[in-house]
């Protein structure tokens, strides 16, 4: 067993949740004092550890996302860079924020006055190859700048679609080395990662290209489209094996093509490059740098880069909290709004899940990027919350590509690739929560394929919906049949819920009634008894050897759990909670499961997958399946416990550091809790539309929620050691209940939470409970 993972925090029993619930309330006190400020974001934070985030420079939701490379191999390698790597390979046009899985890396551009060699090197050996350590890294929003060992000084900058470089020589040769080779791969990959390639250069001195990519997005293409601010005084082109092209070549193709652009003297002024993307074709690549860089004034293009990014994180100030959390509050507001990624051309094609070709209507965009089975639980309602346009226009894409997906809803579709990864359809979560607060979309262009998965025995499977007939016929997924089966039988029932919301919505009340019921096809893997989710087999039985700190039944071979155990497992229901209550044998019996999550000790099997990280006892903070698991106390009527955790979690789990994200940033859904979390509420189902309290972190904080509209969030008598609720006002008016609505807070308005240092009774009865599978607690 490990005893020692990556910052496990041991449980610290209820002294950490502030004791038994009190009977008294505590009075209000004085007002917190303003100095609102949109905080300056650490790009670095993420950058170290296993955050997995990169610093260079991209827009909001944008598809350029330029930045420098360290590596392509390994787990950490997931975005192209690390922190501790140490040297710089280049600098590509497309990366990935905070996955598990590695891809992109698009069209890397290698500076350098060293002498031409068409490999990288090592991390441990840098020499061998065109990598060269640096110094003098600076990130901020829309911008990154470098100094290369070369002697080369890189600055990099985006619009949507293109990315401006701008590299400041010494006097003297030097090359720019494009390495359309260049990728993320792995021992464990199989087969040609990239292959049909081709460059080619045309008359005037453009350089195209375009290739495709079989890794995690298997068979995605990409096509781009480069100038130079000076043209090189000769180019050269090099084959799959190295060979170079015959002088005078304009065009080349294979599946690992480079190409050198050299100059005599690279010195004076600088030489910028421009390139254009499309996972269409060339010509879309052509038009994004026609239509979105047409100039080569670096500077304003890095002006106009910083200008939206400061409208975009302008839209949450706070005040209050420490230097460090304004700076983490900034940055997890920044990684919020890298993705889901714009996908579409400048005329509005695209690549849909179909691999055809689409047009979007104008006014609308396709995107790549969603990785659901994390965002839906905070990403997206945060999105809802404060840019409502954002999450319409998102819905509305949604709907359309699950109408055209051959795989139906949603899963994890990247670059017009549905890649299955992780389990469940959570994109049913995201359109219902859409629908639930209001947001307007074509729902039932998208119900066909949503009904198709819901109910169609014939309708291929997916990796992500593997047993499916277990699920319909057994009330379960059998452990001895299907992979994950325990994950897989409440995440299915979780998309159930979802989808029964949208069958209600569309006026198919059969299928709501029939959905509603089988989202409660958790309990075929929760052993009331046991009070443990557990592995059971097609017989019925139940795993008799049962070890709560395992991932499966078959030690050596075998998971029953996805990115979890059994104890991180049995909370994963968020759409049922007085039910599970029930199924436990009520509140009692409840809190004290979920005490005994955050109490026990923080080992874990040797064969644990990494994912598992930022313990509390059992509890993961470092992976999705756990984040609602705090604000559960709030329904088993002690919601201090929720209120002392959560403010735990954010000083703890969080710092500003580039190891300062305790586990996979996945595109902004670990950003996300924080953000939410320290606004003090979290959406434990995001289909009901509503949010739980917990503990506000800052004195006072101001949201933008659309349409010209401000949510104040007040915390009077905030401090450190003052993480407990004592009542609540909202727009002036006493609030009794442990939860507001999302239409409250959409409206705008004043939410003021009363501080203190001891536990009251605000939020415990009955009454005052949040609301659970529709209905309020009896």
């Amino acid at each position: 067993m490990l005893a020692n993972r990556r910052q496990l925090l041991a449980g610290t029993g209820l002294v950490a949740f502030g004791g038994l619930l009190p009977a008294g309330c505590t009075k209000f006190a004085a007002a917190a004092g303003e100095g609102l400020a949109a905080g300056k974001p650490n790009l670095f934070i993420g950058t170290g550890g296993h955050g997995h985030t990169y610093p260079g420079a991209s827009l909001p939701f944008g598809m350029a996302q330029l930045s420098p490379d360290t590596n392509t191999h390994g787990w950490d390698a997931c975005s192209g860079y690390h922190q501790k790597d140490g040297s710089i390979l280049g600098f590509s046009h497309t990366h990935l924020s905070g996955t598990g899985i590695g891809d992109m890396l698009d069209v890397l551009v290698v500076p350098t006055r060293q002498q031409l060699t068409l490999e990288p090197g090592t991390v441990e050996d840098p020499d061998a190859g065109y990598r060269q350590r640096y110094s003098d890294e600076h990130a901020e929003p829309g911008y990154y700048r470098v100094a290369l060992e070369s002697g080369v000084l890189a600055e990099l900058t985006v619009t949507e679609r293109c990315g401006l470089h701008r590299y400041r020589f010494g006097d003297g040769p030097a090359h720019i080395l494009i390495d359309f080779a260049h990728a993320i791969e792995d021992d464990w990959d199989k087969g040609i990662v990239v292959e049909d390639a081709s460059l080619a250069l045309d008359e005037d001195g453009t350089l195209t290209g375009g290739r495709q990519v079989n890794r995690w997005a298997k068979g995605r293409r990409i096509h781009f489209a480069m100038q130079l601010s000076r043209q090189p005084d000769r180019v050269q082109f090099f084959g799959d094996d190295g060979t170079p092209a015959t002088d005078g070549s304009t065009s080349i193709e294979g599946n690992r093509l480079r190409a050198a652009l050299f100059f005599d003297d690279a010195g004076g002024e600088p030489i910028l490059i421009r390139t254009g993307l499309s996972a269409v074709d060339v010509q879309g690549a052509r038009d994004a740098l026609a239509q979105e860089m047409p100039g080569w004034d670096f500077d304003r293009t890095a002006n106009a880069a910083r200008n939206t990014w400061s409208q975009a994180l302008g839209g949450i100030r706070v005040s209050g909290g420490t230097e460090d959390q304004r700076t983490i509050m900034a940055s997890a507001l920044y990684h919020a709004q890298l993705a889901p990624t714009l996908f579409t051309d400048r005329d509005g094609r695209y690549v849909g899940l179909d691999r055809a070709v689409h047009r979007a209507a104008e006014g609308e965009e396709a995107h790549s990027t969603y990785s659901l089975w994390d965002t839906y639980r905070a990403l997206h309602p945060l999105l809802t919350l404060i840019d409502p346009e954002r999450a319409a226009l998102l819905t509305r894409d949604i709907c359309r590509q699950t109408a055209q997906s051959p795989a139906g809803p949603l899963v994890w579709p990247l670059q017009g690739v549905e890649t299955a990864c992780m389990i469940g359809w959570h994109g049913v979560s995201v359109l219902a929560e859409a629908h639930a607060k209001g947001i307007a979309a074509d729902y039932a262009a998208a119900w066909p394929n949503i009904r198709r998965r819901a109910f169609d025995r014939d309708f291929k499977d997916i990796d992500s919906t593997l047993g499916r007939g277990f699920y319909y016929d057994l009330g379960y997924i059998p452990a001895d049949e299907v992979w994950e089966s325990v994950s897989r039988t409440q995440e299915y029932a979780y998309d159930d819920w979802a989808m029964a919301h949208l069958a209600e919505a569309l006026g198919e009340s059969e299928d709501a009634a029939a959905l509603r019921e089988r989202s409660r096809n958790w309990r075929g893997v929760i052993d009331a008894e046991a009070r443990f989710a557990k592995p059971r087999f097609a017989d019925g039985t139940w795993w008799q050897d049962y070890d709560p700190v395992q991932i499966g039944h078959d030690v050596d071979r075998w998971r029953d759990y996805t990115e979890a155990n059994g104890w991180q497992a049995t909370f994963l229901n968020q759409h049922d909670v007085y039910g599970l209550i029930a199924h436990f044998g009520g509140d009692a019996a409840f809190e004290k499961q979920l005490d005994a999550l955050f109490e026990a000790p923080s080992t874990l099997p040797d064969n644990a997958p990494p994912d598992i990280s930022g313990l509390v006892g059992q509890y993961a903070h470092g992976n999705e399946p756990n984040h609602h698991v705090a604000y559960l106390y709030a329904y088993c009527g002690a919601p201090h416990k929720t209120q002392a955790m959560v403010r735990r979690l954010l000083t703890e789990m969080y710092r500003n550091d580039p190891d300062g994200v305790i586990g996979n940033d996945d595109c902004g859904q670990m950003s996300a809790w924080f953000i939410l979390s320290a606004l003090g509420f979290y959406p434990v189902d995001p289909v009901s539309a509503v949010y739980v309290f917990g503990s506000p972190l800052f004195d006072v904080a101001e949201v933008k929620v659309g349409a010209g509209k401000t949510l104040t969030v007040r915390a009077e008598n905030n401090a450190p050691e003052h993480p407990y609720v004592q009542s609540v006002l909202w727009n002036g008016e006493p609030w009794k209940r442990n939860w507001i609505a999302h239409a409250e807070l959409a409206r705008g308005g004043t939410l003021v939470f009363e501080m203190g240092p001891e536990p009251s009774c605000f939020g415990a009865a009955l009454a005052d409970r949040p609301p659970s599978f529709g209905a309020a607690p009896t």
